[in-house]
């Protein structure tokens, strides 16, 4: 009898006993890096490296365009919770600096993905926006355009990572190297497609974007604004681009997501050319957020659409 009240007493318990180390193991399987970026880019890149191992978040909100970005006390609140912070430069996110001083968490790994990156000027020499962006005095903040400066970034947070968590130290270097021979391939496919096109000369109506992509593929890039499109360019401006068109017998001027298009369809309402859109990647839309658009997929269809423009064969 005793035996048998025993038994019933362990069947009892058995699923209570069950539940605690279902859940005591859980809780040892999901301890995951917690991880913040600042753009878009960096969010996707971490994604690719971190697989299953952390969970990535990113500050800057889907149809936000970054340049004017300024982290609230919200945001400066969840950095301050996280294991690591991985931000573009110091031209990209002036205000990274005085954030991770703010926050004061001696624990938090802070990644300049664009460490070792040499930086290019930003064309012509760049105004002051007004709003403390001044981007390095005229430096072009937009690396990641360059796919060897993408696979430099990808192998920054993938070592910052193996140092925060280096139990995981293969897994995530071995899921960079993989990603990063996809953006080979993908730069090679950007060499090869746009080699024999009718024109290098790639004129944009929107802010200063694009100059780390030209200069890979020796693409001749004009642009209608410096790297903030809050500083208007002068009619003169304006009529060298419409004169440089007509000249070159351009028929595509280009204009970005994000950003009003309404100085490119000047320009091409002046010199006949036809508007196509290009996505500079920093930020996403919402749409784009949702549907799982990734920074592989959005350069992909830039090379598409630069083919068209470019007049490729």
């Amino acid at each position: 009898m005793k035996r048998l009240i025993a038994i019933l007493l362990f069947l009892l318990l058995l699923p209570l006993f069950t539940a605690c180390q279902n859940k005591k193991g859980s809780d040892v399987g999901e301890k995951k890096l917690k991880v913040i970026t600042s753009l878009f880019p960096l969010y996707d890149f971490s994604r690719e490296i971190a697989g299953e191992k952390a969970e990535v978040i990113m500050l800057l909100p889907p149809g936000m365009e970054p340049h004017g970005f300024e982290p609230k006390p919200e945001d400066i609140f969840r950095v301050s919770k996280a294991d690591i912070f991985v931000y573009t430069d110091r031209y990209m996110e002036p205000w990274a600096a005085d954030l991770v001083k703010r926050i004061g968490n001696s624990n938090l790994l802070v990644i300049d993905s664009g460490k070792g990156v040499k930086f290019q000027p930003a064309g012509e020499a760049d105004e002051h926006d007004g709003h403390g962006h001044d981007h390095g005095n005229g430096m072009d903040p937009h690396i990641w355009l360059d796919l060897t400066n993408a696979q430099k970034m990808v192998n920054n947070i993938a070592w910052g990572m193996a140092a925060k968590d280096p139990a995981n130290r293969k897994y995530y270097l071995d899921r960079a190297a993989a990603y990063n021979s996809r953006l080979a391939a993908l730069d090679e496919r950007f060499r090869s497609g746009l080699s024999g096109c009718s024109t290098r000369m790639f004129l944009h109506g929107g802010h200063y974007a694009f100059g780390y992509l030209a200069a890979r593929y020796g693409l001749d890039y004009r642009s209608a604004y410096s790297v903030s499109a809050n500083s208007e360019p002068t009619p003169q401006k304006i009529a060298g681009l419409v004169s440089l068109i007509k000249s070159n017998g351009l028929k595509y001027v280009f204009y970005e997501e994000l950003f009003s298009p309404t100085m490119a369809e000047a320009i091409a309402r002046e010199s006949g050319a036809t508007l196509l859109q290009l996505h500079a990647i920093d930020s996403v839309s919402r749409e784009e957020f949702e549907s799982g658009a990734s920074f592989i997929s959005l350069m992909e269809k830039n090379l598409e659409i630069l083919r068209k423009g470019l007049q490729c064969r």
